[in-house]
């Protein structure tokens, strides 16, 4: 049987319970044994002294294109930029064409994802063709294995549709993923209303475009008991709003972008259409309340919002320019960088906002880093400096606004089943298939 052995990395796990130095046997697709010292032959020995080894990161919100985009990215490109950004399993959004609204797109995006090399979960879409005028078909979505259902990238406007929605959910234990946006409200507004739309001419967006959904569909979760999850929550409203409702015992969770834990709508000034995103980045203000939030329990999760586009789709004007950061490969590490370097949040914290949590919300098996559990692992190297360099990314998308800065920490290797798909010990990082 083949064996790996995992050496000298600093594994942090709170699940259970582990900070120190220790060695993880590898056998199969399986963790075999963990201790601080393990001596064994006939085996392929990996020192990672330095680095962090971690759970395998679960990334809860991809989108992966394809079917139909295949221009953007496609399931193969995707799966190795989340391997290269360290995470081991996605979830993708189903705004695909044909939209994953039926058994049979979903079918063919597992079908597909066997062929990638980190774990792929699809998400379905609540209504026909993401269109919200229609249920898609929900049963035969779940006994798919579908876990989760959004019309991400649009709002089911109709309060009754959502209701129904939310209701066959209950039924199938299955949690809604919410996009929240009244898009009359943000009519053709294009980046955050405040000081900085003002003085670049830009239309803007009110920061109460979104508050509105989410105070809505909380109500609707009030009433039908639904497992509520919001998409990539932007501000200081609208955390205040998840956290009344998690005081009432109400099964809502929600997530942040590192995106929007880390730029504000400053970052527009310069009109670079990579920091066009929906919803927008926010004011200095609500970027505080999203780190105290995470701090405090509030969000449950850190998700990338992968959005990757061609050149085309980011070229020329900002009101024209597509929304969305390619964000899987920079996504660890500018939460290092920028949050846990600076003691905002810790390794615990990251590891339950990337890893634990997102699983508990997808209904995915985890058991972290113990006897007998998925050998899937993050290794991290805290101590690596280097430029994001787009052309080097293994995603099709090559949108960020984190283009050629300086970042601190870089994943070395990404274990799924036992296998190292991701590997950046030598000259050049490499995919392994």
């Amino acid at each position: 049987m083949m064996k790996t052995l995992i050496k000298n990395g600093r594994v942090i796990d709170p699940v259970n319970k582990l900070d120190g130095i220790y060695d993880i046997l590898i056998t199969e697709d399986k963790i075999e044994k963990i201790a601080e010292c393990i001596e064994i032959s006939d085996c392929r020995v990996v020192d990672v002294e330095g680095s962090i080894v971690l759970p395998g990161l679960i990334d809860m919100h991809t989108h992966l294109r394809e079917p139909g985009f295949e221009e953007k990215e496609t399931i193969i490109s995707g799966c190795e930029a989340a391997a290269a950004g360290g995470f081991t399993s996605i979830a993708c959004m189903p705004n695909t064409l044909p939209v994953a609204d039926n058994p049979a797109t979903v079918e063919y995006i597992k079908s597909k994802a066997l062929s990638g090399v980190v774990n792929v979960y699809p998400i379905g879409s609540i209504t026909k063709n993401s269109d919200g005028k229609e249920l898609a078909e929900i049963g035969f979505l779940a006994e798919e294995g579908v876990r989760a259902l959004s019309d991400d990238g649009k709002t089911v406007k109709n309060s009754e549709i959502m209701r129904r929605a939310m209701e066959y959910a209950t039924i199938y234990d299955m949690t809604i993923i919410d996009h929240c946006e009244d898009t009359d409200l943000v009519g053709d507004g294009v980046m955050h209303e405040g000081y900085y739309s003002t003085i670049l001419g830009l239309k803007p967006i009110p920061a109460a475009a979104e508050e509105i959904i989410i105070a809505r569909d909380i109500l609707l979760a009030e009433l039908t008991g639904v497992k509520l999850h919001i998409a990539h929550l932007t501000t200081e409203r609208g955390v205040e709003m998840v956290a009344a409702a998690k005081e009432k015992g109400l099964k809502i969770t929600a997530e942040v972008t590192p995106h929007h834990l880390i730029l504000t709508d400053k970052a527009v000034k310069g009109y670079d259409p990579d920091t066009k995103v929906n919803p927008p980045l926010r004011s200095r203000s609500d970027v505080e309340a999203l780190r105290d939030a995470i701090k405090e329990g509030i969000i449950d999760a850190i998700a990338t919002d992968h959005a990757p586009h061609t050149y085309e789709d980011k070229l020329g004007e900002f009101d024209y320019a597509e929304c969305g950061i390619s964000g899987l490969e920079t996504a660890l590490s500018l939460i290092y960088d920028r949050l846990i370097r600076k003691n905002i949040i810790s390794w615990q914290d990251a590891v339950n906002l990337m890893a634990v949590n997102p699983a508990q919300i997808l209904d995915i098996n985890f058991e972290g880093i113990k006897r007998g559990s998925a050998a899937n692992l993050t290794v991290f190297n805290p101590r690596k400096k280097w430029c994001v360099n787009v052309d080097e990314f293994k995603s099709k998308g090559k949108n960020t606004p984190f283009k050629n800065q300086e970042l601190t920490g870089k994943p070395l290797l990404t274990v799924v089943a036992g296998k190292i798909v991701y590997d950046d010990r030598g000259e050049k990082a490499e995919i392994i298939y």
